[in-house]
């Protein structure tokens, strides 16, 4: 309709020109002019009324009121220009607003439609809604993983950008989450599903879009309240204008030029355009109002665990000895720890796996209860524990102690290996900071907050020490579920708070927040069902990326209402004292729209996330240092 309306206009205005200056149609152009406006009045006064009636009072009244007084003070030539500047602006917005949301239905579009079930022997194509907890899954290669599940073989390759927005495909070993949504980037593989269609993580991502393309924030809010002011102050100005001048059609001018496009299209154009590009980048946002909450804070409230910190007893680091190569102890190792039942013998071995070293079958393994354990693995005797066991009253070899100094006092665990009698390797365990906290803390201090606050039950020495590494301001430790949503809203009460968690005893507290921000989230968790944010990788510094696309979404709304309601305001003015004629303001109005909403649409893009730099760490130089892979 909008289309066909901008059609008839502008055919209408052709015509009418062809006549008047080449004498090619019969009929009058007034007339085909008029009529050519006709319709568009018609559809727009329809429009209007059922807008009423719904009890929304529409600013398109304006052009409904400039079409009719050219009109009647004949002046069909305007008329037909404000028609088509109308039509075309309902044509642009349509664009606008397409362009913007594209991104997000994009993501709705390619959701996981069907699966490949092993049932009795026998491989069955289904609904992927068909799809039961425990289900033996077969994933091609190219295919969607159409749940979340678990791998049941022994690798897969896995393309995750269109959900995480990391542009690598990530190597998964047996026993690994698989998201839904993401693409099998190798060969054919099995996996077990651990949750049913709606309850996955591509569902949670559809469910967000539907969101994010409805919602009003109350900035919106705020510029439609604004834009219902703009009528009758324009009929204001153009009472005045004719009143002092005597010139109805000075009147006519201020009333085509006037445009509120900047407060009715320009903030929700932006918005869903930010809201798109964070989605780009594996930053969910449960709509536009979660966008602006979390452009509206000056407080960070992160938990410790599994947050600011990696979560579990995980391989920090591994250092040799001069001359010996860390894979090749790494390997040694995890084959020995295939026979150990400690907590950590899997890490080890998930690690080398990971690195897709060939693991071999130990022989004659003793294990020491609490200690460690030896054990011949392809003729060399390795033993692994505690330096008490490994060394035996030896003295520490110099390329080990500047390690042994580094994690003095720390909450680590470490082990030590020793290769026919001599000590090889000491690995490395622990809850480390986040190699990313640091430079993700002074990402957000560059965004605009200033107030940074660390949550965890953990005890205060323990705390204290990540904290002052993360550059944490202050320190809540001891801290029972109750005792953290007491925390976010003592910060409320000072300023707009973030918190940011990933766990199910953070979900009070991200729903208590002014913005909720989850790391990490799969599918429908407590934690993620709180938050307003959910970061979908694993790292820290998605969650200073989102509040530095949030605060360039506002600011480019902001910009695009304030420099096209000046734009409009002075026309206006002009056109008041005569500078400006109807046809002319018509045209400029136009201009004016195209300019704010093409601003608006560099929220999808244009400029980009200040790119960050991680300091190296600090080694020795007698010893090597390696780290795991994440």
């Amino acid at each position: 309709m909008r289309r066909a309306l901008l059609a008839v206009a502008f055919i209408g205005l052709c015509a009418g020109l062809a006549n008047q200056y080449l004498g090619v149609v019969v009929v009058r152009p007034t007339v085909i002019w008029t009529a050519s406006t006709v319709p568009v009045v018609t559809v727009l006064a329809f429009s209007i009324l059922r807008d009423l009636w719904a009890g929304r009072f529409g600013v398109d009244a304006i052009a409904l009121v400039s079409m009719s007084a050219a009109l009647a003070l004949g002046e069909p030539l305007a008329g037909v220009v404000v028609a088509i500047m109308y039509a075309g602006g309902t044509v642009l917005e349509d664009f606008a607003r397409g362009r913007a949301e594209r991104d997000l239905t994009a993501l709705t579009d390619r959701s996981p439609r069907l699966a490949h079930r092993r049932l009795d022997g026998a491989l069955e194509t289904i609904a992927v809604d068909e799809v039961a907890v425990g289900d033996e899954l077969l994933v091609r290669a190219g295919e969607l993983v159409p749940v979340d599940g678990i791998l049941a073989d022994a690798a897969a390759s896995v393309d995750e950008s269109a959900v995480t927005g990391e542009p690598l495909p990530e190597r998964r070993i047996e026993g690994d989450r698989l998201r839904s949504g993401t693409i099998n980037a190798g060969e054919a593989f099995v996996m077990r599903a651990s949750a049913i269609a709606t309850q996955s993580t591509y569902a949670a991502i559809v469910n967000m879009v539907a969101a994010a393309q409805t919602a009003k924030t109350p900035f919106i809010r705020m510029a439609d309240r604004f834009a219902m002011v703009m009528l009758p102050a324009t009929l204001i100005l153009a009472g005045l204008a004719w009143h002092f001048s005597g010139d109805p059609i000075r009147a006519l001018a201020v009333l085509v030029v006037a445009t509120p496009c900047p407060l009715i299209l320009a903030a929700p154009v932006a918005f869903i355009g930010g809201v798109a590009r964070a989605a780009r980048a594996g930053i969910l946002m449960k709509g536009s109002a979660a966008l602006e909450a979390l452009a509206e804070a000056r407080t960070a409230v992160f938990d410790k665990t599994g947050t600011l910190t990696y979560g579990g007893a995980d391989l920090i680091e591994v250092e040799t000895a001069p001359g010996r190569d860390p894979d090749k102890a790494l390997r040694l190792l995890a084959s020995l720890e295939q026979a150990s039942h400690h907590i950590l013998a899997e890490n080890i071995v998930a690690v080398a796996r990971k690195k897709g070293l060939a693991l071999s079958n130990p022989s004659d393994v003793q294990e020491y209860r609490g200690s460690g354990l030896t054990g011949v693995v392809d003729g060399t005797l390795v033993r692994a524990g505690s330096r008490s066991l490994v060394l035996d009253r030896k003295p520490l070899p110099l390329w080990a102690e500047p390690g042994e100094l580094r994690y003095r006092g720390q909450p680590v665990l470490r082990v030590f290996v020793a290769l026919d009698g001599r000590l090889a390797a000491v690995l490395t365990f622990g809850d480390a900071l986040r190699a990313d906290a640091r430079t993700a803390l002074d990402d957000l201090r560059s965004a605009g907050l200033s107030r940074f606050v660390m949550l965890t039950g953990d005890d205060a020495a323990t705390a204290t020490r990540v904290a002052t590494a993360a550059g944490i301001d202050t320190v809540v430790a001891d801290a029972s579920a109750a005792d953290k949503v007491a925390t976010v809203e003592a910060e409320n009460a000072l300023a707009a708070t973030m918190m940011v968690g990933d766990g199910i005893n953070d979900a009070p507290a991200l729903a208590t927040a002014t913005v909720g921000v989850a790391m990490g989230a799969r599918g429908a968790t407590a934690s993620s069902q709180a938050a307003d944010v959910i970061i979908l990788t694993n790292r820290l510094q998605p969650v200073a990326d989102a509040v530095w696309i949030a605060r360039r979404t506002r600011s480019i709304a902001r910009q695009s209402i304030i420099v096209g309601l000046a734009l409009s305001g002075a026309a206006m003015i002009a056109a008041a004292f005569g500078l400006i004629t109807p046809v002319a303001g018509a045209l400029l109005q136009e201009g004016i729209d195209i300019a704010v909403i093409l601003n608006a649409l560099r929220a999808l893009g244009g400029g980009t996330v200040p790119s960050h730099t991680t300091p190296a760490s600090a080694g020795s130089a007698k010893a090597k240092r390696w780290s795991p892979p994440k």
